[in-house]
Formats: structure tokens, C-alpha cells, sequence
């Protein structure tokens, strides 16, 4: 299966200089972060989440039980543009040398939620934003933007288009090209599906999108909508020989409450990543409220890609 951040190659020049040695926290203590993203650098998995109005973080691993105290990433000056929603869902990837977050915030200049791209050298930074505060289309909230490319080599920010923007108020996942250096996107955006299109859908939300592309070729993505049963994790796939489909999704979700017995909690804002041991990962939040008395932790489930994507155990 081909994912993004996969392999990615070590060369002193993005081996961070500042990298934790002790690992005090516990994933077995529920980790509190939502919209999880796991890096695998070199011997290190790095932990990438929101540090509200601060910045953002980052949390480092050996092996995905023990994790190292925050390390600081990006630190917003104190004349930032984001007044509200900070830092949403960050996410790196490894590009050509360089490594890239994209993260969300609701901006007092743009006066919408807006994407942005974050640069630096070395999966801890520290970062600096490359896009003036937003790379999303003009008058669009848009959050969760991730990275694709496509099998000529050019990359594609797939990212949402918040309900509360859309004409009609229902969510929708969008593709625009990058430029190469992830300053601005050089196409105008395309819409891919709905948040209404899954039958067991009964929201109008469309979060997390994560695409891969399977051993046959097939061009898929997970992403997370609302069931009767909550938060969860669906999987879309496109029909066409690229990412711009047409899409249909699965009818039942890879992830939803009691889909079996021992998910008992909802969960979603889901992502992909391979072990040092070659395993195909998932990490979510989950719940995806306090309603049941937990907070939203760190939930990492070990991944089946023999026949389809199927979960074959969950680890916390």
C-alpha cells in the first residue's frame, strides 16, 4: 500500500538536533489530543497535535507505548491571525527534502477557517509558516488539509469544505494542486463526494480525509462523518484512474461504536502510517467528546490489508 511519509529517507540534515531521550508518558494513559498524526522518522515516531493558542507540538516515541514530554514546533508570535478554533488537526509530511505541516485556524484576516503550510528541515522544527496565513481557496472555511501525489509526481492538498460554508450547508471533500514548494495551490479546487453520500451517514460533516492507494492500484481514502452511533471512521473510493474520481463509499464504516464488541467508545479523525515492524497502522481520537466521562485520547489500531482495509486489533 502506498501512503504518504512512508520510508522516509535519514539524512543528518533533517535529523532533528534537539530530539527527547526520556519517555515518561504512557499511551496506555490515555494520551489526551484530538486528530492524532503519527510521523515515522528514522528510529523516532513523532506525535503531532494542537497546543491551542500556543502553537503546536509534538510528542516522540520509540515504540508507540512510551512517549516524551511536549516539544514546542511552532510558536505563535503574539501578533498571530488566528483568533479562534487554533491550530486544528496539524499534520507532517516529508517532501523532497523538507517537512510540511498543514493546520487550521479561524483567522481574524480571512475571517474563515483557513489552511496553512509550515515549513522546517526536521520533523521537530521549528516551523515557519510559507503561505501568509492561508493556502485554502478565497471566502471557503476549510480545515484538515493532507497531502497527495498523484502518480506523476505532483502534489494535491485534498482538504475539507466546511458545511458552514457551502451553499447548501452540507460538507464536502475538495482537491486543489500544489505548488511545488506548498506556498499556494495553482488549480482551482474540485469537489470529490459529500458528507450526505454514505448511506450510514446522518451528518452533514466531512473531517480527516487520509487517502492511499492499495496494492491494485485503487485510489481510496478514509475519512470521518457522524453515524447513529457517533463519530467514525469511513472509507471512499475512487472509480476513475485518478484521486478526482467519481467516488463511492463503503457501506459500512472501518470504524464505528459497537460495529464490534469491544468498540465501545466512537472515534474518527483517523490517519495511516506503517510500524518499524512493517505493520499498517491507524491512529484516531476517541471519544470524540467527554459525553462518556473520558477525554478524547490517542487510539491506535493495527490494520488488515490482505483483503481490503479491515482492522485487525486495537491496541489501547
Amino acid at each position: 500500500m502506498k501512503i504518504s511519509n512512508h520510508n522516509i529517507p535519514v539524512t543528518p540534515q533533517c535529523d532533528p538536533a534537539n530530539i527527547p531521550t526520556e519517555f515518561p508518558n504512557r499511551l496506555s494513559d490515555n494520551i489526551f489530543c484530538r486528530d492524532p498524526y503519527i510521523l515515522l522518522y528514522g528510529d523516532h515516531y513523532y506525535l503531532y497535535r494542537t497546543a491551542g493558542k500556543k502553537g503546536m507540538e509534538c510528542l516522540v516515541s520509540k515504540d508507540l507505548l512510551c512517549w516524551s514530554e511536549p516539544v514546542p514546533v511552532f510558536t505563535a508570535p503574539d501578533d498571530f491571525h488566528g483568533v479562534d478554533d487554533f491550530f486544528w488537526a496539524p499534520e507532517c509530511h516529508y517532501y523532497k527534502g523538507n517537512f510540511y505541516i498543514f493546520t487550521s485556524v479561524y483567522s481574524k484576516v480571512y475571517e474563515h477557517r483557513v489552511i496553512a503550510a509550515y515549513r522546517a528541515t526536521n520533523p521537530l522544527g521549528p516551523f515557519e509558516d510559507i503561505t501568509n496565513g492561508r493556502l485554502s481557496p478565497d471566502g471557503w472555511d476549510a480545515i484538515d488539509g493532507t497531502l497527495y501525489v498523484d502518480d506523476k509526481g505532483q502534489p494535491w492538498l485534498i482538504f475539507v469544505h466546511e458545511w458552514t460554508s457551502t451553499p447548501d450547508k452540507v460538507g464536502t471533500m475538495a482537491t486543489a494542486k500544489l505548488s511545488e514548494d506548498f506556498t499556494r495551490l495553482i488549480s482551482e479546487p474540485v469537489e470529490l463526494f459529500r458528507a450526505t453520500d454514505p448511506v450510514w451517514s446522518d451528518s452533514d460533516v466531512t473531517d480527516g480525509p487520509y487517502p492511499f492507494v492499495d496494492d491494485n492500484g485503487k485510489i481510496a481514502m478514509i475519512w470521518s462523518n457522524f453515524s447513529p452511533k457517533g463519530y467514525c471512521v469511513g472509507i471512499a473510493e475512487s472509480l476513475g484512474k485518478d484521486h478526482l474520481g467519481p467516488w463511492v463509499q463503503k457501506d459500512v464504516p472501518l470504524y464505528q461504536k459497537e460495529l464490534c464488541e469491544e468498540y465501545v467508545l466512537d472515534g474518527g479523525h483517523a490517519m495511516l502510517f506503517y510500524s518499524k515492524e512493517g505493520k499498517l497502522m491507524m491512529s484516531m481520537h476517541s471519544p470524540n467528546s467527554d459525553r462518556y466521562g473520558i477525554y478524547e485520547h490517542v487510539t491506535l489500531l493495527e490494520l488488515d490489508e490482505s483483503n481490503g482495509l479491515a482492522i485487525k486489533k486495537k491496541w489501547n
